[in-house]
């Protein structure tokens, strides 16, 4: 069991000695929390221009077939060479060339003049022939298949009146629809360029308040500084505390074996000299009572002694502590021991080390506020950030470029505002004149046809019919009367936006308009873009769109008089340099705590070498294995007591009474004294052969290991502090290049961002395509779809007017009804 105990120790004071010599892994930074992300405020929304998209419509599929239909007529590609002819040299422009290009529009104005001309035409000769009385008469006789003509006449009309009527609501909300967004859609024109103006002039002073929200990471550093001490501090203290008290718990082990040690080696001393000096004065007492109890018990007399006179003849002594070995000379060695205060030297280590947070304040004092010091040039760093931006370079020549194009493009919209208010009452009059032609239809059918449910003989005269066939007459020549003028509003309007929407709005959403403009040659000298609006060498109107759309700033797209690196601006070593090298340099030597001074080295040095491991505590053990007295004197004593009660001669009973009295008062007085010191010697036996054979051990390893720990503390002290500057570096150059980075996305897509450009460029395809030119050339189409419904319109309602008004019978005189309003009754049932 002791060899294991020896071995489970060893094994316990090598693993403490690996733990605290090998060598100590980096500890890694703690993670950022969420707390740790800055926020910063953000002032610029309002200078920017709203994104306009397409919004859904009801109206879709009819704008989408309506552009369809135009794809039909219009197939030719974007008119290039057309084009550049007629923007740098107009009169080389012949008519040829462009009827080739508006063939499809050519063929539809054809249809258009031959409609105007053919509709008044035949209204014209419809009223020539009425006056005549050859046209919109009564029907000549009653046949079997009037009734299915007639209502297949009715059934004609009422479709086709239908139709017209779908088409011409159609172009009042198509119209109306024109007239709202057009107002909005050109004050946008106007608006759009003043706020790219004011977005421009804003630059310097959003640069300004981006720069000037350094503020914020400042702010967070300098906070972090406060506390940055206490922490390095309280880490070392955290991180080191294991193996500094772990030392000192060995220490004070030690300290605690040579005292006690001492203590029992005096014990041994004391114990083994008094029972050496007592065994001579226990050893004559029992050899008189050992001879006197033998006589006695030898005597004749004596009933029955004979049993007790053979543990009589045994009383003799038993252990022999003079053959014990001497530890006088250990004792020697150890004399004058411990000279140094062990607790008070553990007390001071101990607060030492605990100073170390307090300590770790003192000394970086400075360090912070040198710290402080590179943040209030930091901060003078960063403002070169707006002090070097180039807002001058490019806001002028784009400013005035925007200036020019919104002095041009007012009366430009002023004179579409009012072409525009043109079209929309004469596209209110045509329509209302439709309605009223759709009137007179379904009020002459309605009245038509009750007149004929009220009609008891064909040839009978009826009011209501009569009535209803000159509605459908008065329709009729209210549609002759108009639809010449409102084809003449279709056409006008269809050529104006299909060419816009076909010419421009189809080309814009391909961008090729932007390729045609960027071709060189194709635009005047006095229209080029790329010179007006500042662009950079080598970039054209396509390009930059494509840039701005992306994101990128002005003067990434503008050509800049001297250049301009915003990357460069913000890369954090450009400010934090000076930062970063006073932390790097820094060392403070915070772990220098003494645990052991020399003269308690000393001490546990001669404790080692004092012998004590040399001390042949086995001697010990084997004389206390052996009783004080070898028999026992309580057993003899009882023995004898027992002998007295079975004495038939009164002189030996007393005899054996009295020597029973005298055993026990040996035992209580001498042998029970003896064994207590015995029992106090094997107590302190038990220790020391416990502690002896690792005593050299363990003061070896206490040593070593106080030597390591007092080497280790100011090393691995400094390591924790680098350690810990260094997170903190990490740490705040997270906060600056957190606030580089919003710098950077905040410049180019807020403050200095040209994506307002293509913005622009964006809500003018969707105001003039999307809200104007759809609805546009929905009325055209819409009313146009009227108009020639109005052809079968006319011709269902002049030959349904016959079935309105009275048969006459073949019979009667072929003189007209309105020469002869009285006849004679002819009989209604002959028929030829």
């Amino acid at each position: 069991g002791s060899l294991l105990a020896a071995e489970a120790m060893r094994a316990a004071g090598l693993l403490l000695a690996w733990a605290l010599l090998r060598p100590t892994s980096t500890q890694q930074c703690h993670p950022p929390s969420p707390g740790g992300v800055l926020r910063f405020t953000d002032r610029h929304a309002e200078i920017r221009v709203p994104t306009l998209h397409r919004v859904p419509s009801s109206l879709d599929p009819l704008y989408g077939l309506v552009r369809r239909c135009l794809d039909l007529i219009q197939q030719n590609p974007l008119p290039t060479e057309l084009l550049r002819a007629a923007l740098n040299d107009p009169n080389s422009v012949r008519t040829s060339q462009v009827l080739r290009y508006e063939l499809g529009y050519v063929v539809c104005a054809v249809v258009a003049l031959l409609f105007t001309m053919g509709v008044p035409v035949a209204g014209m000769c419809f009223c020539y022939c009425r006056s005549r009385r050859r046209c919109g008469g009564r029907l000549q006789a009653h046949r079997r298949s009037l009734g299915c003509r007639r209502r297949c006449l009715l059934g004609c009309l009422s479709l086709t009146s239908l139709v017209i009527l779908a088409g011409v609501v159609c172009a009042f909300v198509t119209s109306q629809r024109v007239k709202g967004q057009m107002e909005p859609g050109l004050g946008a024109v106007p608006a759009t360029l003043r706020t790219l103006r004011q977005h421009i002039a804003s630059v310097p002073q959003g640069v300004q308040m981006v720069v000037d929200q350094f503020e914020v990471p400042r702010q967070q550093i300098i906070s972090d500084l406060g506390g940055l001490s206490r922490s390095v501090g309280l880490s070392i203290y955290a991180q080191l505390k294991a193996m500094t008290y772990a030392a000192l718990a060995d220490l004070q082990d030690r300290a605690g074996d040579l005292q006690t040690s001492l203590h029992h080696l005096q014990i041994l001393e004391r114990s083994s000299r008094a029972l050496a000096s007592a065994r001579a004065e226990l050893d004559s007492a029992l050899r008189d009572r050992r001879q006197r109890v033998v006589t006695l018990l030898d005597d004749p007399r004596c009933t029955s002694c004979a049993s007790a006179l053979g543990r009589a003849q045994s009383l003799e002594l038993g252990a022999d502590y003079n053959k014990v070995p001497s530890v006088e000379q250990v004792l020697k060695t150890l004399a004058g021991l411990p000279r140094s205060d062990f607790a008070e030297m553990i007390r001071q280590g101990n607060g030492t080390f605990n100073s170390i947070p307090e300590l770790a304040v003192e000394r970086m004092a400075q360090l912070i506020q040198d710290l402080r010091g590179e943040l209030a040039r930091m901060a003078e760093k960063v403002q070169t950030i707006a002090d070097g931006f180039p807002a001058p370079d490019y806001a002028q020549p784009l400013s005035e470029a925007l200036v020019a194009a919104e002095g041009r493009s007012r009366p430009i919209l002023r004179e579409a505002e009012r072409l525009e208010q043109y079209r929309w009452l004469a596209g209110t009059a045509l329509g209302s004149v439709v309605l009223l032609i759709l009137a007179c239809n379904v009020a002459g059918t309605a009245l038509g046809a009750h007149g004929l449910s009220r009609r008891e003989d064909p040839g009978d005269y009826e009011w209501r019919g009569e009535a209803g066939a000159k509605l459908l007459l008065a329709g009729a020549g209210l549609a002759f009367l108009f639809s010449w003028l409102l084809i003449l509003l279709v056409f006008a309007t269809f050529l104006v936006g299909g060419n816009v929407q076909t010419l421009v709005c189809r080309n814009w959403a391909s961008q090729e308009i932007y390729e045609f403009i960027d071709t060189p040659g194709n635009l005047p000298p006095s229209m080029n873009l790329s010179r007006q609006l500042n662009l950079r060498r080598g970039s054209n109107l396509s390009s930059a769109y494509r840039e701005c759309k992306s994101g990128a700033g002005l003067w990434e797209v503008l050509q800049l008089d001297r250049s301009y690196d915003l990357d460069e601006h913000l890369r954090p070593p450009r400010y934090a340099a000076d930062f970063q090298k006073r932390l790097g340099n820094f060392t403070a030597n915070l772990g220098d705590v003494r645990l052991l001074r020399s003269e308690g080295r000393q001490d546990l040095e001669t404790f080692a070498r004092s012998g004590l491991d040399e001390v042949d505590y086995g001697r010990f053990q084997d004389e206390m294995r052996n009783p004080v007295v070898r028999t026992s004197l309580p057993g003899l004593a009882r023995s004898l007591e027992g002998l007295q009660k079975m004495q038939r001669n009164g002189t030996v009973a007393g005899r054996l009474a009295a020597e029973a009295r005298a055993l026990w008062q040996v035992q209580n007085s001498t042998v029970q004294a003896q064994e207590a010191l015995v029992a106090k010697l094997g107590a302190s036996v038990q220790f020391l052969s416990r502690l002896a054979p690792h005593l050299q051990e363990r003061v070896k390893t206490t040593l070593s290991t106080t030597a390591s720990v007092e080497a280790r503390l100011p090393v691995q002290a400094q390591q924790i502090l680098r350690q810990e500057l260094g997170c903190f570096m990490r740490k705040e150059l997270r906060h600056l290049a957190q606030y580089l980075n919003w710098v950077g996305q905040t410049l180019r897509e807020d403050v200095a961002s040209c994506q307002p450009l293509a913005t622009a460029l964006d809500n003018g395809r969707v105001i003039l395509c999307d809200r104007i030119a759809d609805p546009w050339n929905a009325f055209w189409f819409s009313l146009g779809c009227c108009t020639l419904f109005l052809v079968p319109s006319i011709i269902f309602a002049i030959r349904l007017t016959k079935h309105f008004r009275p048969i006459r019978n073949r019979l009667i005189s072929t003189g007209s009804e309105e020469t002869c309003p009285f006849h004679i009754p002819r009989v209604t049932a002959l028929k030829l």
